[in-house]
């Protein structure tokens, strides 16, 4: 190739393009937009990726090298009944054979939650998180994460209504893969999610926050992951906070408000002896007072296979619920579902990668 002569643009990622991207790199392709059009419609719907359908060998060559399609390898699925349903975590493989975690969450009355990874591992290092344990060893790409969705429908026989950003890794720390997962997601021509069914969960990152403010997207769900309202017992906790005190998450917060009903999620992992007293309970309220609407999670700690302490008792997560409910403040506690399969809040991960991938 010469100097002068342009390189091949890289293949688009299928499962990572909107129709309308996708439509666009097709113009100079065989069969154009119309093909485009029926090539995404089955990409989405039945997870396959087939121009030889269409067309002849030498020009369904001409997607191929346009497109890349890739579904993720699963590597082993487990299941736990539960009051709700059957919830099922999916261990993931990348090419390199990475493992990432998907969990479908029943929720009952027909409905269900995906719950996605946006990273293998996360450098955030919360110490009551088992995925934490791995630091950050990649970013999934946005394909990477819509992926999970499509193989949930076409392969796993999962039928989520709703998608939560609550996985492996901290989402506004890959914002721009995210965004674009996002728009995928929620693109009509393909899986279709309505904005409110969507939910990212982050403990608070100044450019991603001020990234998804910038969407404009009124009805997107935010969720906070707070665990402590004192900036010293929170960066003990969540060591990577500390680039943001409480403070000055809190002005973003007030900021960010997309719409005047809006509700903004704040998540509480309850942890005996660490964030559980009657002074936690008012601080949380204090710091929640000029934030609007706000509906605070009680999450119950999930010891992992490095364990903080034990996982509270159900009367030490009636007594901190009681507590914020006398403050005034709508609570919400999270039923604790997947924790003896490893699929339950700060249970994804293995740790074993680390070390595999500081051998390579």
């Amino acid at each position: 190739m010469s100097a002068t002569e342009p390189a091949h643009a890289a293949p688009l990622a299928l499962l990572g393009a909107t129709r309308a991207e996708l439509c666009a790199r097709a113009a100079p392709l065989p069969g154009g937009r119309g093909l485009a059009e029926a090539l995404h419609r089955r990409a989405f719907r039945e997870g396959r990726f087939e121009p030889e359908s269409a067309l002849p060998s030498a020009q369904a060559a001409a997607w191929r090298e346009a497109l890349a399609f890739h579904l993720p390898r699963v590597v082993r699925r487990e299941r736990e009944s539960t009051s709700t349903g059957m919830l099922e975590k999916a261990v993931l493989a990348d090419e390199r054979g990475l493992e990432y975690e998907c969990v479908r969450i029943p929720m009952g009355r027909g409905r269900e939650s995906i719950c996605l990874s946006t990273q293998v591992g996360c450098s955030m290092a919360c110490r009551f998180c088992e995925t934490g344990l791995l630091g950050r060893l990649r970013q999934l790409r946005a394909a990477e994460i819509v992926g999970q969705v499509v193989l949930a429908r076409t392969q796993l026989g999962w039928q989520p209504t709703q998608v939560v950003f609550m996985g492996m890794g901290e989402p506004l720390d890959n914002t721009a893969e995210l965004i674009q997962a996002l728009h995928v997601l929620t693109d009509r021509a393909g899986l279709g999610f309505a904005r409110e069914r969507l939910t990212v969960c982050t403990i608070g990152r100044r450019e991603g926050l001020a990234a998804l403010h910038a969407l404009g997207w009124k009805r997107l769900n935010l969720a906070i992951s707070l665990n402590a309202a004192d900036d010293a017992q929170r960066a003990e906790l969540m060591p990577a906070t500390k680039a943001l005190p409480l403070l000055e998450l809190q002005e973003l917060l007030i900021s960010y408000r997309p719409r005047a009903n809006f509700r903004l999620g704040l998540h509480w992992c309850l942890i005996p002896g660490r964030n559980d007293t009657r002074d936690d309970a008012r601080r949380l309220a204090a710091w929640c007072s000029p934030l609007g609407r706000v509906l605070v999670q009680v999450i119950p700690y999930n010891p992992g296979t490095q364990p903080l302490t034990r996982a509270p008792s159900e009367e030490e997560i009636t007594r901190f619920v009681s507590w914020l409910r006398e403050e005034g403040l709508a609570v919400r506690r999270r039923l604790t579902k997947g924790r003896e399969v490893m699929a339950a809040c700060g249970q994804l991960g293995n740790a074993g990668l680390r070390g595999r991938e500081r051998g390579r």
